[in-house]
């Protein structure tokens, strides 16, 4: 075989390759060729009840939680109350060494006792002076002298008498009672421990005035709190009783906002009935706050709202009503919070030729399907929320945040 006839047959099969890779890859990578209705996965709109919540995490803490301190240093000598004691107001939790402040005490007392002797003196002396004044022996200078001595002997005494009241009332303070009753909840001191109340009183016990009444203390971003009100239902999980969810009810948003690296958020105060005593303090709560609660609402698939198609699809003309065929059988009552203007959203159908776009107006959204307001669509319509057959040509959108 000459070398022209080698050539030709090389071309011949590279070319024949050449075809039967393109027939491949038309059939693994051309998938629009199928039906429309096997081409889209789609689910049907759906008319029912939707509950719409936003979720953050926080703390379970008692109501109350008294810190109880001292207003004076000195060495802990006993201690009469430990962790999970229950306590009654008054009752001696603790007691400082008072071998300080009983001498002080005595110091003061002396000085007091000093302070009443000068001032016997002084009046026995102004009491002479007066008598000698009145007889001319001494000068009327020499009796405000000793009016001057007995007025300086009275403030003297009152002083150290002031003093004494002070000492008895440190010596008072030794003794450490429970301005509450409660439930002992941290102990922060053992005994032998020194304790210093310069500048700032330490803490000596923390007592939850109830454990039956307990809040969360949860973190809100800025985004969900303007959908929170007082008195809105809440529920939440702990890690410590997985699978079962407890209740509570909004009490408070506080005001002050919490920035950490450009991240606002608010604390939002739920109380939470502790009957069984099961929830206990320092427990972190996964916590769901409902919005927003609807009967009877139109809703369509959050996959659907967010379902683009390919830049090649086959698109029909869009509908120009955009608020046609509104959602007449949503007969329920609408939660406050959900808006009547609502936000905009687009879905679409399959239609004889390719993909019909709707346009919609979208409420609540129960983060698995969202509320519709208006728009061409009814019950039971097919919406597009995927593609399928031989691989997926859609474009999809970032998810969708409602509220």
């Amino acid at each position: 075989m000459d070398m022209k006839h080698f050539f030709s047959s090389k071309l011949v099969i590279t070319g024949l390759v050449a075809v039967v890779l393109a027939g491949g890859a038309y059939t693994m990578f051309w998938p629009k060729t199928l039906p429309p209705g096997e081409r889209y996965v789609t689910e049907a709109v759906q008319e029912g009840a939707l509950v719409e919540s936003v979720s953050a995490n926080g703390t379970l803490n008692p109501v109350i939680l008294v810190n109880v301190g001292t207003q004076v240093s000195g060495v802990v000598k006993k201690l009469y109350a430990d962790f999970n004691d229950k306590v009654k107001e008054g009752q001696v939790l603790l007691e400082l060494d008072q071998s300080l402040t009983k001498a002080a005490l005595a110091q003061s007392e002396a000085s007091a006792a000093s302070a009443a002797a000068s001032l016997e003196l002084a009046r026995a002396n102004m009491k002479r002076t007066s008598s000698l004044f009145k007889k001319e022996y001494v000068t009327s200078q020499d009796v405000d002298t000793a009016k001057q001595a007995l007025k300086a002997a009275e403030a003297q005494l009152a002083l150290s008498m002031a003093q004494v009241q002070r000492d008895r009332v440190n010596l008072a303070y030794t003794v450490i009672r429970s301005p509450v009753s409660g439930v002992v909840v941290s102990r922060e001191v053992d005994v032998g421990q020194t304790v210093a109340a310069s500048f700032q009183t330490p803490t000596l016990f923390k007592i939850a005035q109830s454990l039956t009444n307990m809040q969360i203390d949860s973190s809100f971003a800025e985004a969900d709190i303007g959908s929170i009100r007082v008195g809105q239902e809440a529920d939440f999980t702990v890690d410590a009783y997985p699978g079962r969810e407890f209740t509570g009810k909004v009490r408070q948003l506080r005001l002050n906002p919490t920035t950490q690296q450009n991240v606002v958020t608010y604390n939002v105060v739920i109380d939470v009935n502790n009957d069984e005593g099961i929830l206990l303090p320092g427990m972190t709560a996964y916590v769901s706050v409902v919005t927003a609660r609807l009967k009877h609402v139109l809703k369509v698939p959050n996959a659907a709202l967010r379902f683009r198609p390919a830049a090649d699809t086959l698109i029909e003309k869009a509908l120009e009503d955009e608020t046609a065929g509104s959602a007449e059988s949503k007969s329920g009552t609408t939660a406050p919070e959900a808006s009547l203007t609502g936000m905009r959203g687009k879905v679409y159908l399959l239609g004889k030729k390719g993909l019909r776009p709707v346009r919609l107006q979208i409420g609540a959204s129960d983060n698995e399907t969202t509320e519709v307001l208006s728009g061409a669509i009814k019950a039971g319509d097919p919406v597009v929320v995927d593609v399928g057959g031989a691989g997926s040509t859609s474009k999809r959108s970032p998810s969708l945040r409602i509220r």
